[in-house]
C-alpha cells in the first residue's frame, strides 16, 4: 500500500503539466460562445483528457484507502504506521551545537519517550533524538533546524496524556520540556503567574500556596502546564472556574518557522486582533511549540465542606447533579462514581466506603455560606433517593477524599493489575446527562469486561474506564465496542467525543460527524498555512481523509 500510495502520488504531480496545457488549450480554442461538451472541442482536449481522468480516478483511491487508514473514519487500530527516514546528520550536529549536553539518541530514553504512560496507543516507530531545552531561545533554533531539513517535531511534557498526543510515528526529534520550569514572574495585585510550560500545576499551586493564590484546574497528577495548555484539558474544579480555555491570559509560541509569537497582552480582556491564544489552547503541538503561559489565578478559599451521598441507581446520583446546578448553587465540584469504581477505590487504598453510585460535593465560601449550601444539596439529594449523606470539614480528611478521587485511574488497574484501560471522554448538554450515564451504564453492566464510571457531573462530563487484557483480541474488540456506542450516543446527544482529554491519535475518527468536513477542511488550511511543511506532531488532531 506504501509503494501503491507512493506511485499514485507521483502520478498526480506528474499530470500538473497535463492538466495545464489542457486549460491553455481548452482556453485558446474553445470560442466564448461554445459551451463545454460541444462535439467541436478539439482532439488535443480529448487527448489530454485521458491521464487527466486517470489522475483524479487514482486520487479518490487514495482518497479512499486512506480513511480506512489509521485515524480514518473506519479506524480500529492503536498502532500508528508511520513513515520514517533517517534524520540528516547535518541536523545531529546542529542540535549538539544548540542544546549541548542536554539531547540525547540512547535506545531506551527515545523508546521511553515514544510511548505514552498511561495509553493504550503505540507506534511502529520511536523518536530518533531527544532534546532537552532550557529556554525559549533554544526551542526556536531546535525548530528552526527541524523545519529546515523537513524532520518531525513532537513536543513533550508530563506525558500524562491518554490520547498518543506524545507518540512518534515519523520518528524524528521530541522535545522535551522538563527543563523548563521556572516561574518567570508572579503579579499578586494582578492575580496572573508567567510560567514556563514545564512546571507541574501542582508543583506551582506549592509555589502560590503562600501567596493566598492558587491555580485552579487539576488534571491527572504529573501533568504540566505547557501539556494542559495543549490539550485543553480541564478537570474537577472547571464547573466553577472553567476550562483551560478560560484560565490562559496569553501564550508565548514557537511557530514552525522558529518564529516566536505573543498571543496577547496580560490585560484580563481584551478585542485586539484574532484570538491565537485561544486557537493555540488544544492546537496538541500542532500548530506550535509553547514556551510561556500567563495564567489567571484565584484566591484559596476561606472555608470549604466536602460532602458525600450515596444513591440506588446511578441516574438517580445524575439527576441530582443536575438538579443541583439548576438550583443557583456555585458549586466548586461535583464528581459521580459508580459502585464499580468505589469498589476499585476501597481495593487500592484499604477503605470501607459503601460499594453504590455515589456522588462527590465541594463547597466554598464563608464558613456560614458554604454549610447553608451543604444542607440545600443536602435537601436535593434526599428528595431523589440519596441517603448517607455525610460532609467533611476537617482539612486533612477533605485532602484524603480528593486524593482517593485523583488516584482513581491507578486504583482501577489493582482490580486487573496487568490489562489495558480504555478511556472514554464523552461530554454532553447537562440535560442530557442523566440519559447518557444510564443507558452506558446498562451496555457497561451487559459486558463481560470491568468497566467503571467517573464523571464530572456538573458540567456533563464523564469516564468510563473500560479493562481489558491486551493479549486477547475479543476483550479489545469489546471494549471498542463499548466505547464507539458511548461515544456515538453522545454525538447523538449533540455532545462532543472529548470533554477534556483531547483528540491525539485516538479521537480523530469521531471527528467528521461531530464538526463535519467543512470545520475540519478550515482547520486543515490554518495548518497548512502555520506549518506547511508538516512537521509539527504530525499524525494527530486532523483526520488523515481531510483533503483541500
Amino acid at each position: 500500500m506504501v509503494f501503491f500510495c507512493s506511485w499514485i502520488h507521483r502520478f498526480r504531480s506528474s499530470s500538473k503539466p497535463i492538466y495545464t496545457n489542457l486549460i491553455n488549450s481548452f482556453s485558446r480554442k474553445l470560442p466564448t460562445n461554445q459551451a463545454v461538451g460541444s462535439e467541436n472541442i478539439q482532439k488535443p482536449f480529448a487527448k489530454s483528457f485521458l491521464p487527466l481522468a486517470l489522475a483524479l480516478i487514482l486520487d479518490c483511491l487514495l482518497l479512499i484507502s486512506k480513511s480506512k487508514s489509521f485515524g480514518g473514519k473506519g479506524s480500529t487500530d492503536y498502532v500508528v504506521k508511520g513513515s520514517h527516514k533517517e534524520v540528516p546528520q547535518e541536523l545531529i550536529q546542529e542540535l549538539k551545537a544548540i542544546c549541548k549536553d542536554n539531547m540525547t539518541m540512547d535506545y531506551d530514553e527515545r523508546y521511553f519517550h515514544g510511548k505514552p504512560q498511561n495509553s493504550l496507543h503505540k507506534a511502529t516507530n520511536i523518536p530518533d533524538v531527544i532534546v532537552f531545552p532550557r529556554s525559549e531561545e533554544e526551542v526556536s533554533k531546535i525548530v528552526t533546524s527541524c523545519n529546515k531539513h523537513k524532520v518531525p517535531i513532537v513536543p513533550y511534557g508530563g506525558a500524562t496524556s491518554i490520547e498518543g498526543h506524545t507518540l512518534s510515528p515519523n520518528g524524528g526529534v521530541c522535545i522535551d520540556m522538563s527543563l523548563m520550569t521556572r516561574v518567570k514572574s508572579l503579579n499578586v495585585k494582578d492575580m496572573d503567574v508567567v510560567v514556563e510550560p514545564g512546571i507541574g500545576w501542582m508543583e506551582l499551586n506549592e509555589y502560590l500556596e503562600p501567596y493566598g493564590l492558587f491555580f485552579p484546574l487539576d488534571p491527572g497528577p504529573g501533568a504540566t502546564i505547557g501539556g494542559m495548555c495543549a490539550t485543553r484539558c480541564s478537570g474537577s474544579l472547571a464547573v466553577r472556574y472553567g476550562t483551560m480555555r478560560e484560565n490562559v491570559i496569553n501564550l508565548k509560541v514557537v511557530l514552525a518557522n522558529g518564529e516566536v509569537v505573543k498571543t496577547g497582552s496580560r490585560a484580563r480582556k481584551s478585542a485586539a486582533g484574532y484570538d491565537l491564544t485561544r486557537l493555540m489552547i488544544g492546537s496538541e503541538g500542532t500548530l506550535g511549540v509553547i514556551t510561556e503561559v500567563t495564567l489567571r489565578l484565584q484566591k484559596i478559599p476561606q472555608y470549604s465542606v466536602v460532602a458525600m451521598c450515596n444513591f440506588p441507581t446511578i441516574k438517580d446520583a445524575a439527576e441530582v447533579a443536575i438538579a443541583t446546578m439548576h438550583s443557583g448553587i456555585q458549586v466548586s465540584r461535583v464528581e459521580l462514581l459508580d459502585e464499580v469504581q468505589v469498589r476499585a477505590l476501597n481495593l487500592a487504598n484499604g477503605k470501607n466506603l459503601p460499594e453504590v453510585p455515589t456522588l462527590m460535593f465541594e463547597f466554598i465560601g464563608t464558613e456560614a455560606y458554604s454549610r447553608e449550601q451543604t444542607l440545600i444539596v443536602q435537601k436535593i439529594a434526599l428528595e431523589h433517593n440519596g441517603t448517607d449523606f455525610v460532609f467533611a470539614e476537617d482539612p486533612e480528611a477533605k485532602k484524603e477524599l480528593w486524593k482517593i478521587r485523583k488516584e482513581a485511574l491507578w486504583a482501577c488497574f489493582a482490580m486487573q493489575p496487568n490489562f489495558e484501560a480504555m478511556i472514554t471522554d464523552v461530554c454532553v448538554p447537562l440535560s442530557r446527562l442523566a440519559e447518557l450515564i444510564s443507558r452506558s451504564k446498562q451496555e457497561l453492566d451487559s459486558s463481560s469486561l470491568v468497566c467503571t464510571v467517573i464523571a464530572h457531573a456538573g458540567d456533563g462530563n464523564f469516564h468510563t474506564v473500560i479493562l481489558f487484557d491486551p493479549n486477547q483480541e475479543k476483550q479489545r474488540k469489546e471494549a471498542e465496542r463499548l466505547n464507539h456506542f458511548m461515544v456515538h450516543t453522545a454525538l447523538d446527544m449533540e455532545g462532543t467525543c472529548t470533554g477534556e482529554h483531547g483528540v491525539g491519535t485516538g479521537k480523530m475518527k469521531y471527528l467528521e460527524k461531530e464538526l463535519g468536513m467543512e470545520a475540519l477542511r478550515t482547520m486543515k488550511r490554518i495548518k497548512t498555512a502555520l506549518d506547511p511543511n508538516g512537521i509539527m506532531n504530525p499524525g494527530k488532531l486532523i483526520p488523515p481523509h481531510v483533503c483541500l
